[in-house]
Order: C-alpha cells, then sequence, then structure tokens
C-alpha cells in the first residue's frame, strides 16, 4: 500500500518566518553626557524645592515662618510659588514628579554610557516623556508670570534642563530615523541642534524681561 503525504496548509510554509530585528540607536558620549548633566541639574532643583516645601510645612505646623533661601524680593520668590494651588497640580507637589523624572534622564543617561543601545519604541516614549516635561513646564512657566507673579529660580534651572534635554533627544529621533523629518531638517540638526534649546531659553527670558524688567533686581 502506498502512503499519501499531507501537507497541512494551514501552517503555511514549513521553513521560520524572517522576521527583521527591531532596529536600535545608542547615543554619542557627549549626548550621553548631556542627559546626565540635565537630569541631574533637573534633579537637584526638584530636591531642592522638596525639602522647602516641607520645611514650608513644618513651619506653620509649628506656627513659625519659613523662607526658602531663594526668596530675594517679592518677585524672585520660591515661597510663593511653592504655596500656589499650581505647585500641586497632580494632588501632591509637582518636585515630587522631577524627583523620579530627572532620575530616569540620569539612568539613560548613564545606560549610553556603557555603550547600551535602545529600540526605537524605547527613544520614542523617551521623547514623548521629555515632550510631557516642556509641555508641563510651558504650563508652570505661565501660571509663574501671569497667575502667580512670582518667579522660582529652581524651577527656572527645571525648566531650562527640561527644554534642552527635549530638543536633544527630538534631535537623535528625527537623524536616526525614529521620527519622520524632512532632509534639510536633518540637516540642520546634525550641526545646529543647540540653536533650539538656546533660542527657547532666550524667549522665556524675554518673556520674564518684559513682564517685570528692573523689579527682578529691586
Amino acid at each position: 500500500m502506498s502512503k499519501t503525504t499531507v501537507r497541512d496548509v494551514s501552517t503555511g510554509s514549513t521553513e521560520p518566518e524572517r522576521t527583521d530585528p527591531p532596529r536600535t540607536a545608542g547615543g554619542s558620549r557627549a549626548f550621553a553626557l548631556l542627559l546626565v548633566i540635565t537630569g541631574a541639574a533637573g534633579l537637584l532643583a526638584a530636591w531642592v524645592i522638596t525639602i522647602d516645601k516641607i520645611k514650608i510645612l513644618e513651619g506653620k505646623v509649628s506656627g513659625k515662618t519659613f523662607t526658602p533661601g531663594c526668596s530675594i524680593n517679592p518677585i524672585v520668590s520660591c515661597g510663593s510659588v511653592m504655596e500656589s494651588k499650581q505647585a500641586s497640580v497632580f494632588g501632591f507637589p509637582n518636585p515630587m514628579l522631577g524627583l523620579v523624572a530627572y532620575g530616569i534622564v540620569i539612568a539613560v543617561g548613564m545606560s549610553l554610557l556603557t555603550r547600551v543601545r535602545f529600540p526605537r519604541w524605547y527613544w520614542l516614549t523617551f521623547n514623548a516623556g521629555t515632550l510631557f516635561g516642556v509641555g508641563f513646564c510651558t504650563w508652570l512657566q505661565f501660571q509663574s508670570l501671569y497667575r502667580i507673579n512670582a518667579l522660582c529660580l529652581w524651577c527656572s534651572l527645571a525648566w531650562v534642563a527640561t527644554l534642552t534635554m527635549f530638543w536633544y533627544v527630538t534631535s537623535f529621533n528625527v537623524r536616526n530615523d525614529f521620527l519622520p523629518a524632512p532632509r534639510p531638517v536633518k540637516n540642520f540638526l546634525a550641526e545646529f541642534t543647540w540653536v533650539l534649546p538656546v533660542t527657547h531659553t532666550g524667549v522665556i527670558a524675554m518673556l520674564i524681561l518684559t513682564r517685570w524688567g528692573d523689579k527682578l533686581w529691586a
């Protein structure tokens, strides 16, 4: 009796399906150091603000008044910003969010220094996190200038650190084709990424000077 071989068509080809491995990318040493430095600057600002916030609350409990060291005058007044409702927009002090977020940035930078490579989804998620950070900082800047009417120097340090890391992470993703962009944009970012955070910081500085001018140092 002859045997008949029946091919199971439900499984398709008997050869394993070939899939390309997910593309990964690692950053340069300079990029890694930038993430570590900006993350450390933001973490320092968040830490100091958190400590001062605790001291303010402790002072209220004991019937005393604590004035943060960066409260120089009615305009440059960290205490006024820390005691505003905008300082706890998520139901807890905003700096607590910074303690976690900036710690993650430092961890990513340190990983890059050891030549770790991350897949596309990781870089895009990281970019989305920095975008949220810039958006939140922009909202806080508006609140500080036009609602609270006071400026926190430690907050300003966190703003600059956040927008710097955002622009450089975005530039990295564009140059590695993780984010679509025309060739002229890629060429510009390859040479002049620094222009974006400098311009962004300059715009914030001009808004502050336009809002208060000489009152900052009065």
